[in-house]
């Protein structure tokens, strides 16, 4: 795992859609809340380009964070983050505290690594297409992973890299899997790129296609009409 991550937030009592704008216009601050672990939620405000700040570390989406409010440090981790549809601005987060005893379900990026070299890409000429950029895993607090690698280097064209191919740390479990074989997802595939036809394609083209002696001519047909005159 990082270094711990930290963020400075505000108790708020000026509750409401209303308060949020002020909020957010006036004092350049965003509206955010921290609940869970048994204790009551309670509202927060954020200064604007504290979190933007935050959020350019890929690891505050899915890393324990130690919530400073005033005295008081409370660990949790990024379960909402509310942006503006046209601006891309952040406009409300969602803290859930942990409880270090007690698993919980995170979503953790993946690394794929090697893409460059990959024997599908570099040998066989074709492309890698992800099907998804994180997994969702269930393990204690401690144990949350910054990250998961997935090595291309040996894959190779129209071959897939599944959910079970993945190395998931010690205490870490796949959520998905854990519903049975049958959602063992696909992550990463090597597919021939759009437009170009495989050797083999063109090969079972080649031999469907009637030969040249076989196609009647028009000289052929107008033979066989005169002929049934």
């Amino acid at each position: 795992m990082s270094d711990q991550l930290e963020i400075a937030a505000i108790a708020r009592d000026d509750l409401g859609k209303g308060a949020s704008r002020r909020l957010r216009r006036n004092a350049d601050m965003i509206p955010a809340i921290i609940y869970g672990a048994g204790k009551d939620p309670q509202p927060l405000s954020i200064v604007r380009k504290d979190i933007e700040k935050c959020l350019e570390t890929e690891a505050f989406f899915s890393q324990v964070i130690a919530v400073k409010i005033g005295g008081d440090v409370q660990k949790a981790i990024l379960k909402d983050l509310q942006r503006h549809p046209a601006k891309d601005r952040v406009m409300h987060a969602d803290f859930l505290r942990i409880d270090e005893k007690v698993a919980l379900k995170v979503n953790i990026p993946i690394h794929f690594v090697n893409e460059e070299s990959c024997r599908g890409v570099r040998l066989e000429g074709g492309i890698i297409e992800h099907q998804a950029l994180e997994i969702e895993v269930l393990c204690l607090p401690s144990a949350i992973p910054e990250y998961l690698e997935v090595d291309m280097a040996d894959i190779g064209l129209g071959d897939s890299v599944h959910l079970s191919d993945v190395t998931l740390p010690e205490g870490v479990e796949s959520v998905a899997l854990s519903y049975g074989e049958d959602h063992d997802e696909v992550i990463a595939s090597v597919i021939q790129p759009r437009g170009l036809k495989s050797d083999e394609e063109e090969d079972e083209e080649a031999a469907e296609a009637p030969a040249a002696d076989d196609v009647p001519s028009a000289q052929d047909e107008g033979e066989d009409e005169a002929g049934e005159d």
